[in-house]
């Protein structure tokens, strides 16, 4: 089935949108979860409305509650693909139970997966990562499709989720609406046996939020619902949900705002930046830099995940020259205001090492100075300049024709007659 929606829909940014969902939560703060779904669904976002349905231990709550409203709204499913097998015969159950017409799983995107998670072990190693390829990064091209989307949380499940209201506007300016806010445990409980709504296959089995099966476990008596996700990590959510408050966790980045310009479009960039403290021999996609390398050179290159290497101005590339195939990226430092170097340390890896991966170009990086970047080997490119980022998304990058220091055959030196400025 074709996804509702073909093309994104622009988010208002009227100041008052902000007054305007106090204005819901006081109207409708009162109102029971069908009347606060079908109030959305019928009057506040007609036609514009989507349901993020996890399809685990309490999903059939809400997923009733849609049935009641409208069973051909949008629901969605994060089809990981590292669900528990109970969870995918589980969505079949509440399809064919209450009567969903419109339910579409959502897969990561493969060349995501083989480029970031080849070994399917990101979440043993950096779960938030493996969050961001397999859920953010899904969900967001399809919550940019819709003005509101329907979630299931509940004020109960953890303390970050204490303050949740049934409306809230993201952080792109959207309506996530939460008509189960305000469901307590017992709540949930008795709505799915008033109702006769079938079980989670692996409700009875102590599992009380049902997420990845890598990264979900069984609570014990008297723990919060969701002790079982993530256990032992200081970590609460997939990082797809962002509350008013800002406590839960950071906003779902649209992927027009993705800093990281590659192979013709910003992409989710896995790395992050390197930090004092990071430990050389456990960290995972951190760009290490050159003197922490060197310094730690056996803990670097005795650690199993995924790593690359930080160059800044002065920093000598040769020192490193026989690891460099270590590395899954490269990233060159251009400070604002500073000489050419960073060009230089492109070349030496693309010509003289022969180095295949990666090379991105961090920094002070400018529309002006991508095409030369290129020229010097430099395949990616981290933006955060406003007309840079338009210019490269519009491709329209400034052209350069004559080079003081030509590469290869092609290019003509500055100065050249104009009669010999063809290249033979």
């Amino acid at each position: 089935m074709a996804l509702p929606k073909l093309a994104p829909v622009p988010a208002g940014h009227d100041k008052l949108r902000a007054l305007g969902i106090l204005a819901l939560n006081g109207m409708f703060d009162e109102m029971d979860a069908v009347g606060v779904l079908r109030q959305a669904a019928s009057e506040i976002l007609v036609g514009d409305l989507a349901i993020v349905s996890s399809f685990g231990a309490d999903s059939a709550v809400l997923l009733h509650l849609v049935a009641q409203v409208d069973p051909s709204l949008p629901v969605y499913f994060l089809e990981t693909g590292k669900h528990f097998r109970e969870t995918l015969d589980y969505v079949e159950t509440l399809k064919k139970h209450l009567g969903l017409i419109n339910v579409h799983a959502l897969h990561p995107n493969s060349e995501d997966v083989k480029r970031f998670d080849p070994k399917g072990d990101l979440w043993e190693t950096d779960p938030d990562s493996c969050c961001h390829i397999r859920k953010t990064e899904p969900l967001e091209p399809v919550t940019e499709q819709y003005g509101g989307w329907v979630t299931g949380r509940k004020r109960f499940q953890t303390k970050e989720r204490g303050v949740l209201p049934h409306f809230e506007l993201t952080s792109d300016d959207r309506i996530k609406v939460n008509p189960l806010a305000y469901f307590t445990d017992a709540d949930v409980n008795q709505y799915k046996i008033d109702h006769g709504l079938p079980e989670h296959p692996l409700f009875a089995k102590g599992y009380k939020s049902i997420g990845c099966a890598p990264c979900t476990s069984v609570v014990a008596e008297g723990e919060d619902p969701r002790a079982g996700r993530w256990r032992g990590l200081n970590k609460k959510e997939c990082g797809i949900h962002f509350d008013f408050n800002g406590a839960i966790a950071k906003p779902m980045t649209a992927a027009t705002k993705h800093t990281l310009w590659k192979d013709g479009a910003f992409i989710a960039d896995p790395f992050h930046e390197w930090a004092e403290g990071d430990d050389p021999a456990s960290v995972s996609y951190k760009h290490v830099p050159l003197s922490v390398f060197l310094a730690n050179r056996d803990a670097v290159l005795a650690n199993p995940h995924p790593l690359g290497l930080l160059i800044v101005p002065g920093d000598r590339i040769e020192d490193a020259e026989a690891d460099l195939a270590r590395f899954a990226s490269i990233a060159i430092k251009f400070p604002a205001f500073t000489d050419g170097r960073g060009y230089s340390v492109g070349r030496l890896l693309a010509e003289r090492y022969g180095y295949g991966n990666e090379i991105r170009a961090i920094g002070d990086v400018l529309q002006d100075q991508i095409p030369l970047m290129r020229r010097c080997g430099f395949n990616a490119f981290v933006v955060s300049h406003e007309p840079t980022r338009q210019a490269l998304i519009e491709n329209r990058l400034p052209e350069v024709a004559l080079f003081y220091q030509p590469v290869g055959i092609t290019e003509v030196p500055a100065g050249t007659r104009p009669f010999l400025r063809r290249a033979h």
